[in-house]
């Protein structure tokens, strides 16, 4: 974990790292607001290029509803370390039993929460080990490979990584304009100088085995679907990376609660957090001994 944070942790949180058996992760953890009941301990999972920071806007509200928040940078993401260019490190189950690894040390079954690329990897830890978990939202991730313009917009991302520096490539960005939704390190939460220090704390080549991931993911919904915890499908009403009606389908194949968040695209987290705590909370709040709510909503 770097020295000095990019971004000062929101207001009741506080950022530090994670010790786990697979080493140390850059955390930032938000406990239950003063008076309020504890109900619970969220782990969340940032997406391709992002960071934990990308969920601060909703660690306040949830503290509200009585949640503890540990959002977590994966291995070679913005503050946790992780090898320069070694790809092996990256593979899929070893991001997912370190997923694990994390659970684990935070002490309590945890409401499982990946973001777009977050939730395939931590859709991975729950196929190989379910029993750290409450429930498993996926937010904005699909079933699946990213869509065909989006895979297109990673291999430029990859191309350029393999040939140039992480600084060369943020200037390249810069000068082309917006970026895409899944490649795009200068999107998120934060000004340009948090978001440039953030793209360069990333591991290019947890970068590079990521974005192929993203372009060759099998679908594994059915055996998601034999895994017996609570499943919520949250999203934008409006996707690129994976179109909307493919997550609504995804939703009905897992028997899984149902939130559309109105005004929000491929991350309603910062799009609307306030609707996304909601409707997180009112989906924990009603998980049972084993099912979720039974009526899908949209906020």
């Amino acid at each position: 974990m770097t020295s000095h944070l990019a971004f000062p942790p929101p207001p009741g949180a506080r950022a530090y790292p994670l010790r786990t058996t697979r080493g140390e992760f850059a955390v930032v953890d938000s406990s239950p607001a003063a008076g309020e009941e504890a109900r619970g301990v969220v782990l969340m999972l940032p997406g391709f290029t992002g960071s934990k920071e990308d969920f601060r806007l909703l660690h306040e509200p949830l503290a509200q509803r009585g949640y503890r928040v540990v959002a977590v940078d994966g291995r070679g993401q913005h503050e946790s370390a992780g090898p320069l260019d070694d790809e092996s490190a990256y593979a899929q189950r070893e991001l997912a039993r370190d997923v694990l690894a994390q659970a684990e040390a935070l002490g309590v079954p945890v409401h499982l929460v990946g973001h777009s690329l977050g939730g395939q990897i931590a859709r991975a830890a729950v196929l190989l080990d379910h029993s750290p978990f409450v429930s498993f939202t996926l937010v904005s991730s699909g079933p699946a490979e990213i869509s065909v313009s989006q895979q297109q917009r990673v291999k430029l991302l990859r191309d350029a990584l393999a040939v140039l520096s992480m600084e060369e490539v943020w200037e390249a960005i810069q000068a082309m304009g917006p970026p895409e939704e899944v490649g795009g390190p200068t999107r998120g939460l934060g000004d340009q100088d948090q978001l440039r220090r953030r793209w360069l704390g990333h591991s290019p080549a947890q970068l590079l085995a990521t974005g192929r991931q993203l372009c060759t993911e099998p679908d594994r919904v059915a055996e998601l679907a034999a895994v017996p915890l609570p499943f919520h499908v949250l999203s934008g009403a409006h996707d690129d990376t994976w179109p909307v009606a493919i997550l609504d389908d995804m939703a009905l194949r897992l028997d899984a609660h149902r939130t559309v968040v109105t005004g929000a695209e491929h991350s309603p987290n910062a799009d609307q957090p306030l609707p996304t705590a909601h409707a997180l909370a009112d989906f924990w709040d009603g998980v049972g001994p084993g099912r979720p709510p039974a009526a899908a909503g949209t906020p």
